[in-house]
């Protein structure tokens, strides 16, 4: 396990700490899922990305597919190297579960890597949290294991939580989200892609 090299409270969940780390091994493992569900929104919707870390490989998807990107991640070293890849977008660093840009309505958000870092109870309100934040018929594609389990995350030490298949599905249910597909990817992370209702 990583020694662990901050504070429990840390918003960025350990990330801030190890974000050169996690840059320089990052591969680009989600990117064919994140480009084909991009190219199933319009041309020009707007996406926010949550935890979008160094924006590589997933936010460079949704610009190239022509979407028009906000991000937001709580690891300032992480938000600091975004801003350099991507100069001119709108960011924050913020924690998602506090995020401003959750005040606002937006055609698609997009959160991979992020929900399972976050403690149970977090994520309990964080996925009403990214529902509120959508259009009607918006779109949500979140990673997340099908299985109920816990680990510790490699990088960081920190505790890792899969609420599981059953309850993500009654999570999104109860705020008005309809999952309309969900898959793994070629390397075996799950995926959620959910509707808001009209």
């Amino acid at each position: 396990m990583a020694e662990k090299r901050f504070l429990p409270s840390d918003p960025s969940n350990g990330y801030d700490a190890i974000a050169d780390e996690f840059m320089a091994v990052r591969s680009a493992s989600g990117r064919s899922v994140v480009e084909e569900w991009a190219a199933s929104l319009p041309q020009g919707a707007s996406v926010i990305d949550v935890g979008a870390g160094s924006g590589e490989p997933l936010t460079a998807a949704l610009i190239e597919a022509g979407l028009t990107v906000a991000a937001i991640d709580a690891a300032p070293k992480m938000i600091a190297a975004f801003r350099r890849r991507f100069p001119g977008l709108e960011t924050a660093c913020e924690p998602a579960e506090t995020s401003r840009f959750f005040d606002r309505k937006f055609d698609a958000a997009l959160a991979v890597g992020l929900i399972f870092l976050l403690e149970p109870e977090t994520q309990r309100t964080l996925i009403p949290r990214l529902s509120t934040a959508l259009k009607p018929g918006g779109r949500l594609l979140f990673s997340a294991p099908r299985q109920v389990c816990e680990w510790d995350d490699l990088l960081t030490g920190r505790r890792s939580w899969s609420l599981g298949d059953r309850e993500y599905r009654a999570l999104a249910n109860a705020v008005g989200l309809d999952v309309i597909d969900a898959y793994a990817d070629s390397g075996g992370t799950w995926y959620y892609d959910a509707q808001k209702r009209p």
